[in-house]
């Protein structure tokens, strides 16, 4: 197969990418790898990975499978972390290191799927140690020499100024910046232009406000935003920072196209586990393509607790019996509801940057035919629990909710 001549173009004061000398701008997302195809569909043309093998694909599988459906790939490479316990001053430890990724380079570089290499996932989260900059623009070079048709760029961790600038400074090998920032993504003009940073960049997370940056119950549980106020987060989003900036940014990668555990089962991803679209997918689904599903999500509005919203820390009693609500906007029919408790991830559990977090325990659930906008539970356990709601149609779209609850003996 021939490779893709991937070249970053700076005309006109604005930086284009171009694959085959054609304009293409990146309107991607992080997958997980049962949704290469539904990406497609909802008009993406671009996938980041995080790592080369991901367990279940290897490298030249997630190319191959890219190709068949008309996507192109920003390939990540994973590098050691230094808050892994990753020493950038072991030089024996960096040199093996690159010869790894080399292996990786020589095994893909040619494919047609190719788009980017990602070296590394936010290695200035929690770094203390200026050498993995130098490591990372010798694997830059390292690449370049192998490689003369893909750019290169290191994703970071949020966008702040002074970290835009010393990875700009250290790592001149690099043909691009990412960033990879979520409720702040209002401050990345500011970032930018206060760093002095003059290239181009993608944005390769996004999305729903971090749990880091919301507001958090009085026993410091954050406070998730329903399905339908982050479908406007993300429209918003999209618009006003990311299109908006048509200089230097070339596109970006929305996450998570999928599903993952992140403090809850449905913080982050577009997609449930059990494969439904939430109203955020089909959002980006006409961010994309300029059309709307012809059957959309239903709308949900505020998840309350006997009349009380997740602002007000709801502190219950075990064995009393309460009632939950939820209201739905939606001009079709046949809409079925499903209601479960579910414990809160244990803190000591928590993953931190992204890293695997278990899914907690479901202590109770409803989801029978006689299920509605307003059921009753008595939580018949104490401890730190949510209540979620999802609310499906019969097109393949839910609507979610939850709410923090403590519950008390």
């Amino acid at each position: 197969m021939k490779p893709s001549k991937v070249e970053l173009h700076f005309s006109d004061s604005k930086f284009q990418l171009r694959v085959d000398n054609k304009p293409f701008y990146i309107n991607g997302a992080g997958v997980d790898f049962g949704s290469i195809k539904s990406l497609a569909d909802f008009g993406g043309n671009a996938f980041r990975t995080w790592r080369v093998n991901n367990g279940e694909k290897s490298g030249l599988e997630i190319l191959d499978e890219a190709h068949q459906n008309g996507l192109m790939v920003c390939m990540g490479l994973e590098i050691e972390r230094e808050r892994h316990g990753f020493d950038y001053d072991n030089q024996q430890a960096v040199a093996e290191q690159m010869e790894s990724i080399k292996q990786d380079i020589l095994a893909l570089k040619d494919h047609p799927a190719l788009l980017i290499w990602g070296i590394g996932n936010e290695l200035n989260l929690r770094s203390k140690n200026p050498e993995v900059w130098s490591a990372i623009n010798d694997l830059s070079k390292m690449i370049h020499n192998i490689d003369p048709n893909h750019p290169t760029t290191t994703m970071l961790a949020g966008a702040e100024p002074e970290v835009i600038s010393l990875v700009a400074e250290k790592c001149p090998d690099l043909d691009l910046l990412s960033f990879q920032i979520y409720g702040a993504i209002d401050k990345l003009p500011r970032f930018v232009q206060e760093s002095k940073y003059q290239g181009a960049y993608m944005i390769t997370e996004w999305g729903a406000t971090g749990h880091w940056e919301c507001e958090s119950t009085s026993w410091d549980r954050p406070i998730e935003a329903n399905s339908t106020e982050k479908a406007s987060d993300y429209h918003s989003r999209f618009l006003n920072y990311i299109a908006a900036d048509a200089k230097q940014c070339i596109g970006s990668f929305v996450f998570l196209w999928g599903q993952k555990q992140e403090r809850t089962p449905t913080w982050y991803g577009l997609f449930l586990d059990n494969n439904k679209c939430t109203e955020a997918a089909q959002v980006m689904q006409y961010l994309w393509t300029g059309k709307w599903a012809e059957h959309r999500v239903p709308q949900i509005g505020k998840l309350k607790v006997n009349g009380m919203l997740a602002e007000e820390s709801i502190s219950l009693q075990q064995g009393h019996i309460y009632s939950a609500t939820i209201d739905i906007k939606y001009s079709g029919k046949s809409l079925s509801y499903r209601w479960e408790l579910m414990k809160e991830v244990d803190r000591e559990l928590q993953s931190d940057g992204g890293d695997f977090e278990p899914t907690p325990e479901i202590v109770w659930q409803q989801s029978d035919s006689h299920t509605s906008s307003k059921i009753e539970f008595s939580p018949q356990k104490s401890g730190e629990f949510r209540l979620f709601v999802y609310v499906d149609d019969c097109h393949g779209g839910s609507a979610t909710a939850n709410i923090p609850i403590l519950i008390e003996s």
